[in-house]
């Protein structure tokens, strides 16, 4: 899926070389990851929690004209995982969620650039892993989900500018949580995690 992704953001940008004004940015960004999760599992109840968590993000944009741009960001962080309300610790996961989308900019040369947009995400889930001896085995699915995003740009030169950018990604996966042998419990999981970034951007242009 992740090469698919990146297709897609190559064929944008290949139609958009013919396009006049056409120009990319390149960014980084201090992201926190901060999930509104909620769980429907089977044999044991209850729910989840999953902590926040605070990490580099890099990210690439190119702009169609000075209103149009399509962003592809990556990042990678880790999280850990609880039960509640038993507070049972089911070990930690890390994810790998590179997001492309799409985006208007609605004042473009201005000092402030505030923009919306919207796009697909998908989230590879790795590493899983625990040291609760009352959890043998923890599986995530990695998952399509769709991402809205809004922020804004504020140029400090021709090239540099500073950047404030939120996004929601609708994610759902399913975990199998293996609690003793032969006794496996199935999670569907929202995770739906809120990303909140502040970085700057240089500008090729």
């Amino acid at each position: 899926m992740i090469r698919n992704l990146l297709i897609a953001a190559a064929l944008c940008a290949g139609a958009a070389q013919a396009a006049e004004g056409g120009y990319w940015q390149i960014g980084g960004r201090i992201i926190g990851v901060i999930p509104d999760e909620s769980a429907d599992i089977t044999v044991v109840g209850g729910d989840v929690k999953v902590d926040n968590s605070y990490m580099p993000e890099l990210d690439i944009t190119y702009y169609f004209d000075p209103h149009w741009s399509v962003e592809l960001i990556a990042s990678t962080m880790k999280h850990s995982v609880e039960h509640t309300p038993t507070g049972l610790d089911l070990g930690s996961v890390w994810l790998l969620p590179p997001t492309l989308t799409v985006s208007y900019h609605f004042a473009p040369g201005a000092k402030f650039q505030p923009y919306v947009g919207a796009g697909l995400n998908y989230t590879f889930f790795y590493n899983e892993h625990t040291s609760n001896s009352d959890v043998f085995d923890v599986d995530y699915d990695s998952a399509l989900g769709f991402a809205l995003v809004a922020g804004f740009d504020v140029p400090v030169d021709d090239h540099w500018s500073f950047n404030v950018d939120v996004k929601k990604i609708f994610l759902n996966t399913d975990v199998t949580v293996t609690v003793a042998p032969g006794v496996i419990a199935e999670a569907d999981v929202d995770i739906d995690p809120w990303v909140i970034g502040v970085g700057a951007r240089y500008t090729f242009n």
